[in-house]
Protein backbone atom coordinates (compact mmCIF):
# COMPACT_ATOMS: atom_id res chain seq x y z
CA UNK A 1 0.00 0.00 0.00
CA UNK A 2 1.32 3.57 -0.79
CA UNK A 3 2.79 5.13 2.52
CA UNK A 4 1.78 8.70 1.72
CA UNK A 5 -1.93 7.08 1.25
CA UNK A 6 -1.84 6.14 5.01
CA UNK A 7 0.12 9.58 5.72
CA UNK A 8 -2.59 11.56 4.57
CA UNK A 9 -5.17 9.63 6.07
CA UNK A 10 -3.83 10.61 9.26
CA UNK A 11 -3.96 13.86 7.96
CA UNK A 12 -7.59 14.12 7.74
CA UNK A 13 -8.73 11.96 10.32
CA UNK A 14 -6.66 14.10 12.69
CA UNK A 15 -7.94 16.86 11.47
CA UNK A 16 -11.39 16.04 11.67
CA UNK A 17 -11.36 15.55 15.31
CA UNK A 18 -10.06 19.17 15.51
CA UNK A 19 -13.09 20.36 13.52
CA UNK A 20 -15.25 18.36 16.04
CA UNK A 21 -13.76 19.87 19.13
CA UNK A 22 -13.42 23.83 17.37
CA UNK A 23 -17.06 23.55 16.49
CA UNK A 24 -18.39 22.39 19.81
CA UNK A 25 -16.52 25.41 20.98
CA UNK A 26 -18.13 27.70 18.39
CA UNK A 27 -21.72 26.06 19.38
CA UNK A 28 -20.81 27.13 22.72
CA UNK A 29 -19.80 30.74 22.48
CA UNK A 30 -22.56 32.09 24.43
CA UNK A 31 -23.26 29.43 27.28
CA UNK A 32 -22.65 30.42 30.55
CA UNK A 33 -19.40 29.34 32.61
CA UNK A 34 -18.58 27.56 29.59
CA UNK A 35 -14.91 26.34 29.16
CA UNK A 36 -13.33 25.70 25.62
CA UNK A 37 -11.79 22.79 24.70
CA UNK A 38 -8.22 22.78 23.39
CA UNK A 39 -7.04 19.86 20.32
CA UNK A 40 -3.69 18.94 20.65
CA UNK A 41 -2.03 16.96 17.78
CA UNK A 42 1.31 14.88 18.29
CA UNK A 43 3.46 13.67 15.37
CA UNK A 44 3.39 9.45 15.39
CA UNK A 45 6.88 7.72 15.00
CA UNK A 46 7.58 5.90 11.59
CA UNK A 47 6.17 2.50 11.38
CA UNK A 48 9.59 1.35 11.98
CA UNK A 49 9.85 2.77 15.61
CA UNK A 50 6.51 2.19 16.39
CA UNK A 51 6.58 -1.75 15.44
CA UNK A 52 9.40 -2.15 16.95
CA UNK A 53 10.82 -4.57 14.12
CA UNK A 54 14.79 -3.15 14.79
CA UNK A 55 17.22 -1.76 11.99
CA UNK A 56 17.60 -4.71 9.89
CA UNK A 57 13.53 -3.76 8.82
CA UNK A 58 14.35 0.18 8.50
CA UNK A 59 13.92 1.85 5.57
CA UNK A 60 15.46 5.31 5.34
CA UNK A 61 13.02 6.97 3.12
CA UNK A 62 10.38 6.05 5.28
CA UNK A 63 11.76 6.92 8.29
CA UNK A 64 12.61 10.70 6.95
CA UNK A 65 8.26 11.12 5.83
CA UNK A 66 7.55 10.70 9.28
CA UNK A 67 4.61 8.37 10.96
CA UNK A 68 2.11 11.43 10.34
CA UNK A 69 -0.41 12.87 13.22
CA UNK A 70 -2.49 11.24 15.79
CA UNK A 71 -4.48 13.32 18.17
CA UNK A 72 -3.12 14.32 21.47
CA UNK A 73 -4.57 15.27 25.04
CA UNK A 74 -8.03 16.88 24.97
CA UNK A 75 -7.73 19.62 27.80
CA UNK A 76 -10.12 22.02 29.16
CA UNK A 77 -9.08 25.91 28.99
CA UNK A 78 -9.89 27.48 32.73
CA UNK A 79 -8.87 31.45 31.68
CA UNK A 80 -11.73 33.17 33.33
CA UNK A 81 -14.16 34.93 31.27
CA UNK A 82 -15.13 38.22 31.57
CA UNK A 83 -18.43 39.18 33.84
CA UNK A 84 -21.32 40.09 32.97
CA UNK A 85 -24.27 41.87 35.49
CA UNK A 86 -27.59 40.52 35.81
CA UNK A 87 -28.65 41.70 38.75
CA UNK A 88 -30.02 38.45 39.38
CA UNK A 89 -30.09 37.68 43.29
CA UNK A 90 -29.02 33.81 42.79
CA UNK A 91 -26.73 35.04 40.03
CA UNK A 92 -22.88 34.37 40.95
CA UNK A 93 -19.99 34.52 39.48
CA UNK A 94 -16.35 33.57 39.99
CA UNK A 95 -13.24 35.71 39.92
CA UNK A 96 -10.44 33.27 41.00
CA UNK A 97 -9.64 30.46 37.96
CA UNK A 98 -9.10 27.34 40.05
CA UNK A 99 -12.24 27.73 41.49
CA UNK A 100 -15.77 25.82 41.31
CA UNK A 101 -19.24 25.50 42.39
CA UNK A 102 -20.09 21.37 43.51
CA UNK A 103 -23.22 20.20 42.71
CA UNK A 104 -24.88 16.42 43.35
CA UNK A 105 -25.52 14.71 39.92
CA UNK A 106 -27.54 11.03 39.49
CA UNK A 107 -25.19 8.30 37.73
CA UNK A 108 -27.95 6.97 35.78
CA UNK A 109 -25.58 3.67 35.53
CA UNK A 110 -25.55 2.68 39.33
CA UNK A 111 -28.40 5.69 40.81
CA UNK A 112 -25.71 6.59 43.26
CA UNK A 113 -24.76 10.32 43.82
CA UNK A 114 -21.66 11.92 42.44
CA UNK A 115 -19.75 15.18 42.88
CA UNK A 116 -19.49 17.09 39.74
CA UNK A 117 -18.17 21.06 39.58
CA UNK A 118 -18.97 23.73 37.80
CA UNK A 119 -18.60 27.36 36.83
CA UNK A 120 -22.31 28.20 35.83
CA UNK A 121 -23.56 30.30 38.41
CA UNK A 122 -27.32 29.92 37.29
CA UNK A 123 -28.84 28.70 40.50
CA UNK A 124 -32.69 28.88 41.48
CA UNK A 125 -35.08 27.08 43.63
CA UNK A 126 -36.20 24.24 42.63
CA UNK A 127 -38.90 21.73 45.25
CA UNK A 128 -37.40 23.17 47.88
CA UNK A 129 -33.02 23.34 47.20
CA UNK A 130 -30.73 25.78 45.49
CA UNK A 131 -30.70 24.24 42.03
CA UNK A 132 -28.89 24.64 38.76
CA UNK A 133 -31.08 26.32 36.78
CA UNK A 134 -30.49 24.41 33.60
CA UNK A 135 -30.73 20.74 34.77
CA UNK A 136 -32.02 20.72 38.12
CA UNK A 137 -28.88 19.38 39.85
CA UNK A 138 -28.86 20.02 43.68
CA UNK A 139 -26.10 22.94 44.52
CA UNK A 140 -24.06 21.26 47.35
CA UNK A 141 -22.97 23.18 51.03
CA UNK A 142 -19.58 22.58 52.21
CA UNK A 143 -20.82 19.22 53.58
CA UNK A 144 -21.35 17.28 50.64
CA UNK A 145 -25.45 18.33 51.32
CA UNK A 146 -27.85 19.62 49.32
CA UNK A 147 -29.00 23.46 49.80
CA UNK A 148 -32.16 23.10 51.62
CA UNK A 149 -34.60 26.55 51.69
CA UNK A 150 -37.77 26.66 53.57
CA UNK A 151 -39.45 28.42 50.42
CA UNK A 152 -41.25 31.36 52.52
CA UNK A 153 -39.50 34.35 50.89
CA UNK A 154 -36.71 35.35 48.13
CA UNK A 155 -33.28 33.53 48.72
CA UNK A 156 -29.81 35.75 47.53
CA UNK A 157 -26.48 35.16 48.15
CA UNK A 158 -24.02 36.82 49.43
CA UNK A 159 -19.76 37.64 48.13
CA UNK A 160 -18.50 35.40 50.93
CA UNK A 161 -21.19 32.47 49.40
CA UNK A 162 -23.47 32.23 51.57
CA UNK A 163 -27.30 31.32 50.76
CA UNK A 164 -29.39 34.26 52.69
CA UNK A 165 -32.75 34.19 53.50
CA UNK A 166 -34.56 36.70 55.48
CA UNK A 167 -31.81 38.34 55.42
CA UNK A 168 -29.80 35.38 58.06
CA UNK A 169 -27.48 32.50 56.52
CA UNK A 170 -28.96 28.99 55.86
CA UNK A 171 -26.33 27.63 54.37
CA UNK A 172 -22.90 28.12 52.06
CA UNK A 173 -22.16 27.30 48.87
CA UNK A 174 -19.11 25.08 48.50
CA UNK A 175 -16.26 26.40 46.58
CA UNK A 176 -13.59 24.41 46.09
CA UNK A 177 -10.41 24.62 44.23
CA UNK A 178 -8.79 20.94 42.47
CA UNK A 179 -5.32 20.13 42.93
CA UNK A 180 -4.67 19.68 39.07
CA UNK A 181 -7.29 21.50 37.44
CA UNK A 182 -6.07 21.05 33.75
CA UNK A 183 -7.26 17.28 34.48
CA UNK A 184 -11.01 17.49 34.96
CA UNK A 185 -12.86 15.87 32.15
CA UNK A 186 -16.31 17.10 30.92
CA UNK A 187 -19.29 15.28 31.78
CA UNK A 188 -21.80 17.34 29.87
CA UNK A 189 -24.06 19.66 30.86
CA UNK A 190 -21.87 22.26 31.28
CA UNK A 191 -20.04 20.63 34.09
CA UNK A 192 -16.63 18.73 34.72
CA UNK A 193 -16.37 15.19 36.66
CA UNK A 194 -14.17 14.39 39.12
CA UNK A 195 -11.67 11.24 39.57
CA UNK A 196 -13.74 9.28 41.91
CA UNK A 197 -10.50 7.43 43.35
CA UNK A 198 -8.51 10.88 43.88
CA UNK A 199 -11.00 13.41 44.98
CA UNK A 200 -8.65 16.78 45.44
CA UNK A 201 -11.05 19.13 46.32
CA UNK A 202 -10.00 22.06 49.10
CA UNK A 203 -12.31 24.53 50.17
CA UNK A 204 -11.61 28.24 49.37
CA UNK A 205 -11.60 29.77 52.42
CA UNK A 206 -12.09 33.03 50.73
CA UNK A 207 -13.71 32.92 47.21
CA UNK A 208 -13.96 36.15 45.57
CA UNK A 209 -17.45 35.81 44.57
CA UNK A 210 -19.59 38.38 42.32
CA UNK A 211 -23.37 38.28 43.43
CA UNK A 212 -25.55 39.18 40.79
CA UNK A 213 -22.96 38.64 37.60
CA UNK A 214 -21.91 35.71 35.32
CA UNK A 215 -19.20 34.30 33.62
CA UNK A 216 -19.67 34.60 29.91
CA UNK A 217 -18.26 31.39 27.75
CA UNK A 218 -14.61 31.43 27.68
CA UNK A 219 -15.02 31.13 23.85
CA UNK A 220 -14.03 33.83 21.28
CA UNK A 221 -16.31 33.21 18.40
CA UNK A 222 -14.13 35.04 15.94
CA UNK A 223 -10.96 32.61 17.17
CA UNK A 224 -12.93 29.58 17.13
CA UNK A 225 -14.63 29.99 13.38
CA UNK A 226 -11.56 30.38 12.15
CA UNK A 227 -9.99 27.30 13.82
CA UNK A 228 -13.01 25.58 12.40
CA UNK A 229 -12.30 27.58 9.52
CA UNK A 230 -8.49 25.98 9.17
CA UNK A 231 -9.10 22.77 10.51
CA UNK A 232 -12.18 22.18 7.66
CA UNK A 233 -9.36 23.25 4.92
CA UNK A 234 -7.00 20.91 6.70
CA UNK A 235 -9.31 18.13 5.85
CA UNK A 236 -9.79 19.21 2.41
CA UNK A 237 -5.81 18.98 1.56
CA UNK A 238 -5.17 15.81 3.13
CA UNK A 239 -8.06 14.18 1.10
CA UNK A 240 -6.84 15.54 -2.61
CA UNK A 241 -3.80 14.13 -1.76
CA UNK A 242 -5.70 10.56 -0.92
CA UNK A 243 -7.02 10.83 -4.22
CA UNK A 244 -3.78 12.31 -6.01
CA UNK A 245 -2.21 9.04 -4.49
CA UNK A 246 -5.15 7.01 -5.26
CA UNK A 247 -4.78 8.02 -9.08
CA UNK A 248 -0.56 7.46 -9.18
CA UNK A 249 -1.34 3.82 -7.81
CA UNK A 250 -3.98 3.97 -10.53
CA UNK A 251 -1.80 4.80 -13.41
CA UNK A 252 1.32 2.77 -12.04
CA UNK A 253 -1.09 -0.50 -12.37
CA UNK A 254 -2.97 0.34 -15.53
CA UNK A 255 -0.63 2.34 -17.71
CA UNK A 256 3.14 1.67 -16.48
CA UNK A 257 2.53 -1.66 -15.95
CA UNK A 258 0.89 -2.88 -18.74
CA UNK A 259 2.45 -5.49 -20.66
CA UNK A 260 2.86 -4.39 -24.54
CA UNK A 261 1.88 -7.22 -27.04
Amino acid sequence: MNYGLYLSASGVLTNMYRQDVFANNLANAHTVGFKPDVATVRQRDPESIEAQVGFKFRHNLLDKLGGGALAGQQRVDLTPGHLQRTGGNLDVAMEDRNAFFAVSVRNPTTSTAEVQLTRDGRFTVNDGFLAMIGSGHRVLDHQDHPIQLDGSGPASISRSGAVLQHGVEVARLQVVSVAEPEGLAKRGGNRLGLDGSNDTRQALEAPRLRPGFLEASGVDPIKALMQVIEATKSVTGNGNLMRYHDLLMDRAVNVLGRVQA
